[in-house]
């Protein structure tokens, strides 16, 4: 069961979780789950498969299910004519336009995408926490020491998108952003249980990093982490080119995943709630264009 914080109703909210048994299966079972996990489910191989299912029209059947399933309000995103032609369209569609809500003053710092979100401060780079006693350096994750050592005692902030959720991410200022890196790397679930059960998750799966020369915010590294079914990560912004705030700079194909910004040190104010639901081991649950914390 995974309990987040909704900060618009002040109340927290048990999250519907996609394949929630075979999840808990996979990651709890010491044999054949364990087994299945690690010669298939983790590999490129499968998450191909269906990535190639999930773009093919056959998988379109499965659409009306899924937005009944976890009550997604699809008044908020655009529908092609003659509707969406296979699952993976569905799965990384954008908003309408007018739903698009950006907080457009400089200061106030936005979330990059709808997810759920985790914030330290302070952090160290040698040890910055996946979940409860579980940690990972920066240095690993993105396999760049030099780049690693600028956010030390600075902020780290984890969006995990769900598979109901909207799967754009955007920017969160005016700026200009350099050239993505991909690392290679598995496809584990970022689902909770997951990150419970495999150490330095985040620096085994498939990644892409960034840095992001910003307008208000310094140079802020931007990581997306694929996963379990993810078909790729697509960038759509052009390196070294401007942009603004709100732009899109990419999108998930289908299935879960996870974007990690990486604030220098006193360049950032997150907000008070979401620091104490974090500090009581809770995500809290924030749109694209949202305000989550002030520039220092």
């Amino acid at each position: 069961m995974i309990k987040f914080y909704n900060r618009g109703n002040k109340k927290y909210q048990i999250e519907k979780v996609a394949g929630n048994w075979a999840i808990n299966w996979i990651y709890g079972s010491r044999l054949v789950g364990a087994g299945l996990l690690h010669f298939l489910i983790k590999r490129r191989i499968a998450s191909r498969i269906y990535g190639i299912y999930c773009s093919m029209s056959v998988s379109r059947k499965k659409i009306e299910k899924f937005i009944r399933d976890f009550n997604i309000d699809m008044d908020r995103f655009e529908v092609p004519e003659g509707g969406y032609r296979n699952f993976n369209e569905f799965f990384y569609r954008k908003l309408k336009k007018d739903k698009i809500n950006i907080e457009k003053e400089d200061r106030l710092l936005i979330s990059p995408c709808d997810g759920k979100v985790l914030a330290y401060q302070n952090i160290d780079i040698d040890m910055i926490l996946q979940v409860k006693d579980i940690t990972y350096s920066l240095r690993e994750l993105i396999g760049d020491y030099n780049v690693a050592e600028k956010y030390n005692k600075g902020t780290c902030l984890i969006f995990r998108l769900c598979p109901s959720d909207y799967h754009r991410f955007n920017f969160i200022d005016d700026g200009i952003c350099q050239k993505t890196n991909n690392l290679k790397g598995f496809y584990y679930s970022v689902n909770p249980v997951a990150l419970d059960k495999i150490e330095k998750l985040f620096c085994e799966n498939k990644r892409q990093w960034s840095i992001f020369n910003s307008k208000n915010f310094g140079d802020i590294l931007y990581v997306e982490v694929g996963a379990t079914f993810v078909g790729s990560i697509v960038q759509v912004y052009e390196p070294k080119e401007e942009v603004e705030r709100g732009d899109e700079k990419g999108y998930f194909k289908f299935g879960a995943s996870t974007v990690i910004l990486f604030f220098k040190e006193n360049t950032v104010i997150i907000d008070d709630d979401i620091l104490e639901q974090t500090q009581m081991g809770y995500e809290t649950f924030v749109y694209m264009g949202e305000k989550i914390g002030v520039n220092k």
